[in-house]
């Protein structure tokens, strides 16, 4: 991989916690290239309680409950936060987007928006070693 496709790694997290994803997934448009195509969050550790809630509740559909970022979240790098839709209702912050891949979090809703469809995208917990973790589906969104 050229070093100019690599995200920054967070190294303020830890190493099992710092989330997933390449640029080497999407094409130059930041359209994901397969359709199995996953981002996997970062910074779940401190939200297990409340991905436990999720799995208890038996809930199988999970979107994503965010917006595209402002001008002024753009201009300062802020962290984009993920909530998601379990059932009719919005938990609290899971994790957030690796850091350097907010822009294909951003071009997703985006391209949602643009169909006319709604600006979610699908998500997953699922089981690892380090705790709950939630992967994105973002392949889904093309």
């Amino acid at each position: 991989m050229a070093f100019w496709n690599r995200a920054p790694v967070d190294t303020s997290l830890p190493r099992d916690d710092r989330g997933s994803g390449s640029f080497d997934d999407y094409r130059f448009n930041l359209l994901p290239n397969k359709t199995r195509t996953t981002l996997r969050l970062a910074n779940s550790t401190p939200h297990q309680e409340e991905l436990q809630r999720i799995i208890d509740s038996g809930e199988s559909e999970l979107e994503t409950a965010i917006s595209r970022r402002t001008a002024e979240e753009e201009r300062t790098d802020a962290p984009m936060d993920i909530r998601l839709f379990s059932g009719s209702r919005v938990t609290g912050v899971v994790g957030r987007i690796p850091r350097g891949l907010e822009p294909v979090i951003d071009e997703a809703l985006g391209r949602l928006d643009g169909a006319g469809k709604k600006a979610r995208i699908p998500a997953s917990v699922q089981k690892t070693r380090s705790g709950w973790r939630v992967d994105l589906l973002i392949g889904r969104t093309r």
